[in-house]
Order: structure tokens, then sequence, then C-alpha cells
């Protein structure tokens, strides 16, 4: 096996990435406090071809040095939106036909095992606070919460790292 050069990663250009298709996936981030997170979910939406990002509350904004340091020039191919209240932002899509999906732990969530994508529906995927999670209100008004399995002794995982996992399982379900 020989690494790939970067020149043979088939590499969209910003012009293209602009004009490509879109994954009708919006994340949002509901009150997220490291600017090192929303540069990777800036990231992993970059990768996957993802419409767009909703920052929300105390979410950080680009340009930031701490969130460009992560999104590695994400945050000027992937379309973001600042919105004060999550709750606005969640209406908004509620009511453009979007599926809400909070990634939380609740009674009577559903497994991400047990999520079924659909190509023709789109979805808002919520992401919450590093301690506090999605927002109480914010769970309230959404469709569905689903949750990651895990299995140690933490009961939850850094919020990059579950947006990578989400995101991920709803690219391939959609990309079937």
């Amino acid at each position: 096996m020989r690494k790939l050069l970067n020149e043979e990663l088939d590499r969209l250009t910003v012009e293209e990435y602009k004009r490509a298709e879109k994954l009708p996936v919006t994340v949002v981030l509901d009150n997220i406090r490291s600017q090192n997170n929303i540069g990777s979910v800036f990231r992993t939406a970059d990768a996957f071809l993802l419409e767009g990002i909703r920052l929300c509350g105390i979410t950080a904004t680009p340009p930031h040095r701490e969130i460009h340091k992560t999104a590695l020039g994400a945050t000027e191919t992937v379309p973001w939106s600042y919105w004060e209240h999550t709750l606005d932002a969640v209406a908004d899509l509620k009511k453009k036909g979007y599926q809400i999906l909070a990634v939380e732990q609740v009674e009577d969530g559903d497994s991400l095992e047990q999520l079924m994508a659909s190509p023709s529906q789109k979805y808002a995927v919520i992401f919450g606070h590093e301690i506090r999670g999605v927002d109480q209100h914010v769970v309230d008004i959404s469709d569905r919460c689903i949750e990651i399995p895990q299995y140690g002794t933490k009961h939850s995982l850094n919020i990059a790292v579950a947006a990578g996992i989400v995101i991920w399982e709803i690219f391939r379900q959609m990309s079937l």
C-alpha cells in the first residue's frame, strides 16, 4: 500500500463544493462552548456535503482563530447562520419540513441503529452543550431523540466525536 498524495484525492475546489448537490441535513449547535468542537463540526459537515450549520446561543461564530484551527477552511464552504435562540432555529426548520433529531439521552429514545434515514426527507440534527446537552425545551419540540450506544464507564462522547458518528450514519443511510 502507498499513501495517496493530496493531488490524488480528487478534492473539490471551493467553487465546485458550492455547486455540488448537498445532503438535506442541517446541523444545529445548541450552546456549544468549545470553538475546537465547532470547527470540527464544520469540517465534518464539509466532508459529507451537508447543506449547513445553525450556530445558536453561546456558540461562537467564524471568524475565530480556534474555530479555524480545526475547521481547516470548512467555514468558507459550509453555509452557516447564527440564531440567538436554539428554539427559534429549530422551529424555523420544523416549519420548513425538516425532521428534528436531537442527539440526547432521554427516556424512550431511539438508539442510532434504529434510525432509518430516508433520502427524500430533510433532517436537522441537534447537538448540545458539552456538559448540559441539548436543552430540555429543544428536546420537547424534537421529533425524535437518538442516542449513540456506549458500553464503558462514561456515558457521553465529545460533541465533535458524536457529530462525526451520527453524521456518518445519516450520510451512509441516505447514500445507499
